[in-house]
């Protein structure tokens, strides 16, 4: 029988990711900040990987391969309704935004993309990456290692709260969106992290709603990226849509009751009667 130890992972997590953007940030430029970067966007998946094949339980190895591999196990209409959920927010605030001196404009598909990168190929490239890289470290280890002691529910707020602090220093790495937005205004960097709250229970509803797969996960993270980037949506008009991505997930949680709340999981995420040795 597996324990989830997420205390450790998350230690470990932030510990090697926050070091390697630390490092980015001291060197500012090149190649060194680049590796950096990129060594701090791949730790929790890395970490995530280690976890899982050095452990001794074959049932924690099979349900990572599970969860990445069987793409025919996937329920299209939930990644199609993730899709809808996040296009009617990003519509809503658009909408809302002009009546407060915002322009229907900002429907249009922007040329580039925020952060630096040689070339559009490259960025979008990049944004694969950080979709997956995040996906593989939090679905296939972080989340579940929170889920195995609490409701779904729960986990959103804790691993919400968690997702948001992992992305601090990337507001001091040169290049990044984070250091963008947080050159505008410091109200539009408080309200990045407010608005990776809501999102939590969002991703969390198409993961698990695909059995907990982190293919669905991957490809949802990866749409809402590049609309965020795509849609040429101000920073302004971004802290309506927390308000609305806020409404959403709180309505997706009062249709998904059963979902949110059960706990007929805890303990037995991967089917073992494990005990509750660890918590959260």
């Amino acid at each position: 029988m597996y324990t989830y130890r997420p205390k450790r992972f998350y230690i470990q997590v932030f510990a090697a990711t926050w070091s390697f953007w630390l490092f980015a940030i001291l060197f500012d430029k090149g190649i060194p900040s680049l590796a950096g970067m990129f060594l701090g966007l791949i730790s929790p998946s890395t970490i995530a990987i280690i976890t899982v094949f050095s452990s001794k339980s074959d049932a924690l190895k099979k349900d990572f391969k599970r969860k990445i591999f069987n793409f025919w196990k996937l329920k299209p209409g939930y990644i199609l309704g993730g899709y809808l959920i996040m296009a009617a927010v990003i519509a809503s605030s658009i909408i809302m935004s002009v009546p407060l001196g915002g322009s229907l404009k900002q429907f249009s598909i922007t040329e580039g993309f925020s952060f630096s990168g040689p070339g559009i190929f490259s960025a979008f490239a990049i944004l694969l990456l950080a979709s997956t890289m995040e996906e593989v470290g939090w679905r296939g280890y972080g989340e579940d290692s929170i889920a195995q002691y609490c409701s779904w529910f729960k986990e959103s707020i804790i691993f919400g709260f968690v997702w948001a602090l992992w992305h601090l220093p990337l507001f001091w790495i040169s290049g990044t969106y984070q250091m963008e937005i947080r050159s505008m205004s410091n109200w539009y960097m408080i309200n990045f992290f407010i608005s990776v709250v809501p999102m939590g229970f969002v991703t969390t509803w198409v993961y698990v709603k695909n059995g907990r797969s982190m293919l669905a996960s991957i490809l949802f993270h990866l749409f809402v990226n590049f609309m965020q980037e795509k849609i040429a949506m101000t920073q302004a008009t971004k802290c309506i849509e927390t308000f609305c991505v806020t409404i959403a997930a709180a309505l997706i949680v009062l249709t998904n009751r059963d979902m949110f709340f059960e706990k007929r999981h805890v303990g037995s995420i991967l089917g073992d009667a494990i005990p509750q040795r660890e918590k959260v």
